[in-house]
């Protein structure tokens, strides 16, 4: 009987076709790690560890290398980062502690993995995760932080929304971040939320909002036509875009999966929602 290559034997191994790719979502509070087969489903369950505080690129290395010791096998990696990122570099941190600025993580992480790596900005990744590809969709992750990004046609157009004036002279984040949620509660929170919708539908007049991240769980709100709640595991499955399409370009069409409303958005701009009162 012939015998197997070991070529052979690598690109099938775990019985799962190659290529395929190790997801990361690198959070505030949380990093976790998925595994994709060529298609971009996952091949094993999500694992995850808690982010330290103020984590340094180094504590972060240390832990995606824990996470990417106990994946099946994989032969790229894509990392999801809550910042700023161009060419694999970051260029801002907010949520995470000293040496981010200039660090080139994409390299770094290729070294110790010994893969190739690609890094964008989590809500990118997100919304690759999660998009239709068609009209204006606007992404927002509401975890730690507040992550924003906009596709046009299914092309990515990167936001920091988080950091824009939005209430009293206070950010998006300030109003929208985990620490807003702990200090005003649920309430109140929601209550900014809508405002921020309504606020929203009037500057892109979006044809269909997500929103994803860690607290989208929290969301009390009738929701308007044309905004939905999507997975957060949208955030790993994502990844796959990054090694499909060329930086920029139009990632494949695919369906939301939603987290709780099961419809899809209808593509058109949903009905602005009554402003609350002042929180």
């Amino acid at each position: 009987m012939k015998k197997q290559s070991a070529s052979a034997k690598t690109s099938n191994l775990n019985g799962v076709a190659a290529p395929r790719t190790l997801a990361i979502d690198i959070g505030g509070t949380g990093i976790k790690a998925l595994t994709l087969d060529p298609q971009g489903k996952p091949i094993n369950e999500r694992r995850k560890i808690a982010t330290p505080k103020r984590a340094t690129p180094k504590a972060v290395i240390k832990i995606v290398e824990k996470l990417a010791a106990a994946q099946p096998g994989f032969e790229r990696v894509s990392v999801g980062f809550p910042g700023v990122v161009k060419d694999g570099i970051v260029y801002t941190a907010a949520n995470l502690g000293r040496g981010w600025t200039g660090f080139d993580l994409a390299t770094a992480l290729a070294r110790k993995l010994k893969k190739p790596v690609r890094v964008a900005n989590d809500a990118d990744i997100q919304g690759l995760g999660s998009v239709s590809g068609r009209g204006l969709e606007l992404v927002i992750t509401l975890g730690t932080g507040f992550g924003s990004v906009l596709f046009v046609n299914g092309t990515r157009v990167h936001l920091e929304l988080g950091h824009h004036p939005f209430h009293n002279g206070k950010t998006y984040e300030d109003e929208l971040g985990v620490r807003a949620l702990k200090k005003k509660g649920r309430k109140k929170w929601n209550k900014m939320l809508a405002e921020a919708i309504s606020d929203l539908s009037r500057t892109f007049n979006f044809d269909a909002l997500y929103i994803g991240g860690g607290n989208a769980r929290l969301i009390d709100l009738k929701l308007p036509a044309g905004v939905a709640i999507i997975s957060n595991e949208n955030g790993l499955l994502g990844g796959i875009a990054l090694w499909r399409d060329a930086p920029g370009a139009r990632p494949s069409a695919r369906s939301v999966k939603p987290a709780r409303r099961s419809a899809t958005p209808a593509i058109r701009p949903p009905a602005p929602l009554e402003a609350p009162p002042n929180a």
